[in-house]
């Protein structure tokens, strides 16, 4: 069932060539045709996210088959289905993790990795969930397996993803610890629930990890940083702890000692989601409906939204992701 002509044309935003903020293009492309088990929504609203922000400088491609326009994270209204479609029906509001394609008027997602608007939502609210809480489930809860009592080091504490991680790590009665630029986000960092905020610029933060956890370390460490973070996560991590890779915002390890790896029993694992089939995202989102929805109708969570931006000005909300004055979610409003 459809209510437009699939030969109709859309406004995307396109990567004319990698470069600056200023290479993202409005441009007019077909909108999406549905494949088995897919549904197309009239997107509301995109989350803006590093990831779109390296696909843009050229260093992270989409998946094969994926869509090149930027965007992993969209709320909106479905507008046509799939015959196969069995949960979603035209006109329902989603929110919905994609491989690619959300600076658009329309994309199209499989069902599987979409999710009903949470209770007293809005539709910028809701397209602010899918690509943190995705990766923040899978990364801290699926392979960091953090537990209640354990001490938990995120970094960039005031990122989307950071503010994410402190909010699902608080409400399953974790210990947080947070790193941060400057004591505005310090602040915003405890307000946000954590234990303890550190100014990676002026404290260091292994000294503090051990000093908060009463010299034991942290059970589970999130990183986005890597660089000498990496070398410096051996030592603020406690003995049997579990650090969790997911980004390299400043490059390869560096002097790299792995005693400590050794001494301290560690494990170090990493992943990236995009990548992943729709059959795996459907797991994931399976368990956040169970686990974490609940949470975020009764209002014990709710995603920190910096600024939003028109979808015509997603160069304006790159160049704000990339210096790194927000604190939480940069969204585009379509």
């Amino acid at each position: 069932m459809s209510v437009y002509s699939f030969s109709e044309e859309m406004v995307a935003i396109e990567i004319s060539q990698p470069g600056e903020p200023d290479v993202l293009t409005p441009v007019k492309i077909p909108i999406p045709v549905l494949e088995a088990g897919e549904i197309l929504l009239k997107v509301a609203a995109a989350g803006v996210n590093r990831p779109d922000v390296l696909q843009r400088r050229g260093y992270y491609p989409p998946p094969i088959g994926a869509s090149d326009i930027p965007g992993l994270e969209i709320s909106g209204t479905v507008v046509a289905v799939d015959p196969s479609v069995t949960h979603y029906a035209v006109g329902d509001q989603v929110c919905a993790l994609v491989a690619g394609g959300g600076y658009a008027e329309y994309c199209k997602v499989h069902e599987s990795n979409a999710l009903p608007i949470p209770k007293s939502y809005s539709l910028v609210e809701a397209a602010a969930l899918p690509e943190t809480f995705f990766t923040v489930w899978v990364n801290l809860f699926q392979r960091g397996k953090l537990k209640a009592g354990e001490a938990v080091l995120i970094h960039g504490g005031t990122s989307g993803i950071g503010t994410t991680a402190t909010l699902l790590a608080k409400a399953f009665d974790a210990y947080v610890i947070t790193t941060v630029g400057s004591e505005e986000k310090r602040q915003a960092s405890l307000a946000l629930g954590a234990d303890v905020a550190i100014n990676y610029k002026t404290e260091d933060f292994v000294e503090k990890t051990y000093h908060a956890t009463n010299g034991r370390g942290a059970d589970v460490i999130v990183d986005l940083i890597a660089g000498d973070y990496v070398a410096k996560n051996f030592q603020a991590a406690a003995t049997e702890g579990r650090i969790i890779q997911i980004g390299v915002q400043s490059g390869k390890a560096k002097e790299l000692d792995l005693m400590p790896l050794l001494k301290k029993r560690l494990t170090i694992t990493g992943s990236t989601l995009r990548s992943r089939c729709v059959e795996d995202k459907a797991n994931i989102a399976r368990e956040l409906r169970e686990k974490v929805w609940p949470l975020l109708v009764q209002g014990k969570i709710k995603p920190q939204i910096f600024k939003t931006f028109p979808l015509n000005q997603a160069s304006e909300a790159h160049a704000l992701m990339e210096s790194s004055e927000h604190i939480g979610k940069i969204m585009l409003v379509v």
